[in-house]
């Protein structure tokens, strides 16, 4: 995004910094990953659990993906106030438990912890304060290596936890063509930042309401992306699978009611395709971004030859500097949203 008539933010400053972050992850977490991976390969666990909230659960919503179409591992998103507010004890012994937080500090997330460790789950944290409560503990710590983020909206530690849960299926499948992949991963963010998506600012700015919508993989991207023009914007945006779409909700779209597509180039690119044909026909304006095809309103440039693993961080990473000009567009300052704090401690 240029940076003509944009203020800056510690937001977009933060946004930026991503690709410095995910380096940094990448070099100092490849051993942990390794002797994570080796461990999980001479036990493998029945299931997954994943446990967040706010961005953190859409990164595990990214996890999950991973696992259950790379790895085959069925994964559940299990929600903390099971524990923290009915006092059940799902049983959880043997299985992967993965909790993702920027804080590590909510006491819901905790809870949920404790009673995957005490039932005897692996515990593994995805925590950017590695002397948080969380990290302390869970019984192995990959930390996010974000360093401060200051804006209440996350962006750096988002991208950071997207890294971290690829490079851990990445080494724990032995996958070699997604490890030497992951060695882009820095420049392709980089070059995802230096993307300029300003087309979408009219279509965009002026929207109170739009669906985002993914599939597969990129599925989190969509709930990322919608959390950030509700909390940032003002903009009530709902993320949509592709699939579901076309169930009823598409009878809300229209000329006032716009759809953001994000898209990768993978099993579901036809679907998605053929959905963006079919919002056109209808008159609704279409914003496209990834590998999908037109017709649209508004087609977005993207990062090519990008793994479809990591095709959705890069889209994620042009997003935020987009949403950073459309608040302001709307005259909101995206570091300090109403009513928001950016430790938000639930029980």
């Amino acid at each position: 995004m240029p940076d003509t008539d944009i203020s800056m933010t510690a937001m977009l400053n933060e946004a930026r910094e991503a690709p410095q972050v995910v380096a940094r992850l990448l070099t100092n977490n490849a051993g942990l990953c390794r002797d994570l991976g080796e461990r999980l390969r001479a036990s493998p666990p029945p299931f997954a659990v994943t446990c967040a909230r706010g961005s953190s659960d859409n990164a595990a919503t990214f996890v999950k993906y991973l696992l259950e179409i790379h790895s085959g591992l069925v994964t559940a998103s299990v929600g903390p106030s099971v524990t923290s507010v009915y006092e059940a004890r799902p049983r959880m012994r043997d299985a992967l438990f993965l909790a993702v937080s920027q804080s590590g500090r909510s006491p819901d997330i905790l809870n949920l912890a404790r009673a995957g460790r005490d039932d005897g789950a692996l515990t593994v944290a995805l925590v950017n304060d590695t002397s948080s409560p969380l990290a302390s503990t869970c019984e192995v710590v990959l930390p996010l290596h974000a360093g401060p983020e200051k804006s209440v909206a996350a962006t750096k530690s988002f991208i950071a936890a997207l890294a971290a849960g690829l490079q851990l299926v990445a080494h724990w499948s032995q996958d070699r063509d997604l490890v030497a992949a992951l060695d882009t991963l820095p420049d392709l963010l980089d070059k995802a930042a230096a993307t300029d998506w300003s087309a979408a600012l009219p279509v965009l700015s002026q929207a109170d309401n739009l669906f985002v919508v993914g599939r597969g993989v990129g599925f989190a991207m969509a709930q990322e992306v919608a959390l950030k023009l509700k909390e940032t914007s003002g903009i009530h945006a709902e993320a949509m699978s592709a699939a579901e779409l076309m169930h009823g909700p598409w009878t809300l779209a229209g000329e006032h009611f716009p759809v953001l597509v994000l898209s990768q180039r993978d099993e579901t690119l036809s679907g998605v395709n053929d959905l963006v044909t079919k919002l056109n026909e209808q008159g609704v304006p279409v914003v496209v971004a990834g590998a999908a095809e037109g017709p649209a309103s508004v087609m977005l440039p993207s990062v090519e030859d990008a793994h479809p693993y990591l095709a959705p961080l890069a889209l994620i990473q042009s997003f935020y500097l987009l949403v950073n000009a459309i608040a302001q567009a709307r005259g909101r300052n995206p570091d300090n949203p109403p009513r928001l704090r950016k430790v938000t401690e639930t029980v």
